[in-house]
């Protein structure tokens, strides 16, 4: 691919405001990402990656355990608003169709719930973090 196309791609993403795009043509796959831009208003969360976003998790056997994984790209939300306490916390049980996060794609938000009834084992990403398809964010054990 010549460099007037990848130009012409980032200048889509920028315009459509993607993080990330994939192009195949022929036998090339051309993968291109960015870090999504702040906006000019306030923010509806702000992203602050640390030690401390990590929830401490207990060893658990992982034999019993169920995942949740994400149904699409976009930034994975822990609760409904900046300073707010997050949907669940491990070891808090969930029923089907609790709100278990918030996935942003494309300036829309999108409500994750739990498709059966568990106990929360393990929370496997950091609020703010960028999720791809498929990305494990909980593990979810017999309920209690």
């Amino acid at each position: 691919m010549d460099e007037n196309n990848i130009r012409k791609y980032a200048q889509l993403m920028k315009e459509l405001d993607l993080t990330a795009l994939e192009i195949t043509s022929d036998n090339e796959v051309i993968r291109m990402e960015r870090s999504a831009a702040a906006p000019a208003a306030e923010p509806r969360h702000t992203l602050r990656l640390g030690p401390d976003d990590t929830e401490s998790v207990a060893p658990v056997s992982s034999s019993n355990l169920r995942e949740v994984k994400s149904p699409m790209v976009g930034v994975f939300y822990s609760a409904p608003e900046e300073n707010a306490e997050p949907f669940v916390s491990v070891g808090m049980p969930v029923k089907k169709g609790d709100t278990l996060c918030l996935i942003e794609a494309m300036k829309l938000i999108n409500e994750i719930v739990a498709e059966e009834d568990g106990t929360i084992a393990e929370i496997c990403v950091r609020n703010g973090q960028v999720v791809e398809y498929g990305t494990v964010l909980f593990r979810l054990g017999e309920e209690k």
